[in-house]
């Protein structure tokens, strides 16, 4: 029954709010509502819909800082990034392949993602090199210091590496915790199942009965004269005590 409503509602959103999203992502650059530029009024309200049209209740604890910020979000499905977004502009920094992904790979590349290519030395200086001028001109930069969607329930380690700019640039880093639940339970089935490709969860999670997603928008670590490891261990923390503390009702 949901793909009733589901399917029409987000071939809406694709055939009219996109080009209209996209749109002012160039032209609300220089507009601003409420002290926001039109073109993250836009690009947040897109990203919304999307979470609204795939069965998501959002519930938010914190508030997303200003200025120049890295977030380091645990990853668990493709959905995180239109769900982060629905907060605010941020770019972030993704495996080269989600570029090229459905309404996805578009809602990065709007967000002026990095893409980064595994196993690459040249990518991987130049995902850093990215970050440090995205940061120093003010902006927002998302990582995944798990190191992408892995399996197994919970917080996985943080790995450091992906913090240096942070270090570097003096930024704030802001631990944020996603997590979805369904009937008081944590819902882990929102992530790839084994062997399941994009298209396939895709559309698994267009019909899936509303679940609630949670993001705890934790309090900002000083990452100047840090050490990366220490750092990474310090954000990790504050992301599990959170992912295992007692379950929003909405």
């Amino acid at each position: 029954m949901r793909l009733l409503y589901r399917v029409p509602w987000l071939l809406l959103h694709i055939v009219v709010g996109t080009p209209f999203a996209v749109f002012f992502q160039y032209a609300g650059r220089a507009l601003t509502v409420r002290g926001r530029r039109f073109s993250e009024v836009t690009l947040v309200w897109w990203s919304a819909m999307m979470c609204r049209i795939f069965g998501l209740e959002r519930s938010v604890r914190g508030t997303l800082a200003d200025g120049p910020l890295l977030v380091a979000a645990n990853h668990i499905a493709w959905i995180d990034v239109p769900l982060l977004l629905s907060l605010g502009s941020m770019g972030f920094v993704a495996k080269a392949e989600i570029s090229g992904w459905p309404i996805v790979g578009w809602i990065a590349r709007v967000g002026e993602s990095v893409f980064h290519q595994r196993g690459s030395h040249d990518s991987a200086s130049g995902v850093q090199a990215a970050m440090i001028e995205r940061l120093l001109s003010g902006g927002r930069v998302v990582v995944f210091p798990e190191g992408g969607i892995l399996p197994g329930a919970g917080i996985k380690r943080f790995h450091a590496r992906l913090l240096g700019p942070a270090i570097e640039t003096g930024t704030g880093v802001q631990p944020v915790m996603v997590r979805y639940s369904r009937q008081g339970s944590v819902y882990e089935d929102i992530t790839f199942r084994p062997g399941e490709h994009f298209l396939a969860n895709f559309l698994r999670l267009l019909v899936q009965p509303r679940c609630l997603a949670e993001i705890h928008l934790l309090p900002v670590l000083g990452a100047a004269g840090r050490q990366r490891r220490q750092l990474a261990a310090e954000a990790e923390a504050a992301v599990r005590a959170a992912f295992e503390s007692v379950l929003s009702r909405g």
